[in-house]
């Protein structure tokens, strides 16, 4: 049956097209966004996983920013030490130097004491951000020689869905006392240019050294030694009280070594981490383009295709015109 007033054919055609225009534009928003879900009505549950791993991803990203701010402390800590080993080691040889026979020990004092004003320098210097892990800062503790310096080294998401971070510590010790000691000083005066506590401010009794003379003062330091009066036997115990700094310096040393080497390896791996969630997430919600091309291309053709249909079928309703001609 013809009728003029429902056109079955024509609701057909439109419906059709309709389908097809609604399959184009989410295929068209996938193309531009190279989605396949975005947005919680594509699919609920991968876009949940998807916006928490991004959020981790983001938490990651400030770990590495974290990771990269404690490499600079700890690279400019390494840098000092290692500073501060060359120059204890000039004034040991300047040490041995001066116990030959003849050599006038105030000449080769008058070098060592620029070589102790050196070391203030470098104690003072090796400040990256105002932290100093060279020189013993008592505020950061209630401890009176022992503060411990943090950096941010991981992000973790646990399966009950909590979060957490983990830190790397490296313990500020300025007791000389102990086989500890990481500090050239407990504290600095750059005014008079002088230090106390620590590896270079501490006294020689505190170092654990007796008195090998009854001359020999065991309340002297390596920063403030002076070997201008020493007899043979002061100048073996002065080279046995730099000695025992320069053992203490390299411990030191090799300790910030191992956190220098522990954070590249953490750096290392938050890169390898980031990318495998990058690749993760994709997995889930990037939209195959060469699929998704192909199908807006099959859209577009029956998109014209539909329309020509519908063109067809509501060029019947004309064809009743004919009848009454």
């Amino acid at each position: 049956m013809t009728s003029i007033l429902t056109n079955i054919a024509a609701m057909s055609a439109l419906q059709t097209l309709r389908s097809i225009n609604s399959n184009m534009e989410e295929t068209q928003g996938r193309v531009s966004s190279g989605l396949r879900v975005g947005e919680a009505a594509d699919n609920a549950a991968y876009w949940s996983i998807a916006t928490t791993m991004r959020s981790d991803n983001k938490a990651i990203s400030a770990v590495q920013d974290a990771l990269g701010l404690g490499a600079a402390k700890v690279d400019t800590a390494y840098a000092g030490m290692e500073s501060a080993i060359d120059v204890v080691d000039e004034i040991k040889k300047k040490v041995v130097a001066a116990t030959e026979q003849g050599v006038d020990k105030e000449k080769v004092q008058e070098e060592i004491k620029q070589l102790q004003q050196q070391l203030i320098s470098i104690a003072s210097g090796a400040s990256f951000n105002g932290q100093n892990w060279l020189v013993f800062d008592s505020t950061d503790t209630s401890a009176t020689n022992v503060a411990d310096k943090t950096i941010v080294s991981g992000f973790i998401r646990n399966a009950d869905s909590t979060v957490l971070t983990n830190s790397t510590t490296y313990t500020l010790n300025s007791d000389a006392s102990t086989a500890d000691s990481n500090v050239l000083f407990g504290t600095i005066d750059t005014t008079a240019n002088t230090g106390t506590g620590g590896i270079l401010g501490s006294s020689a009794i505190d170092l654990g050294l007796t008195a090998t003379t009854a001359t020999w003062d065991g309340t002297v330091t390596i920063l403030d030694m002076d070997i201008s009066a020493y007899s043979d036997e002061d100048m073996a115990s002065a080279l046995s009280l730099v000695e025992t700094g320069l053992q203490l310096m390299q411990k030191a040393a090799s300790q910030l070594g191992s956190i220098a080497l522990r954070i590249d390896l953490q750096e290392d791996f938050a890169n390898k981490l980031s990318d495998a969630i990058d690749s993760g997430v994709g997995r889930l919600v990037d939209a195959d383009m060469n699929e998704e091309s192909t199908r807006l291309k099959a859209l577009q053709t029956q998109q014209q295709l539909g329309i020509q249909s519908l063109s067809i079928a509501n060029s019947n309703s004309e064809n009743i015109l004919s009848l009454f001609r």
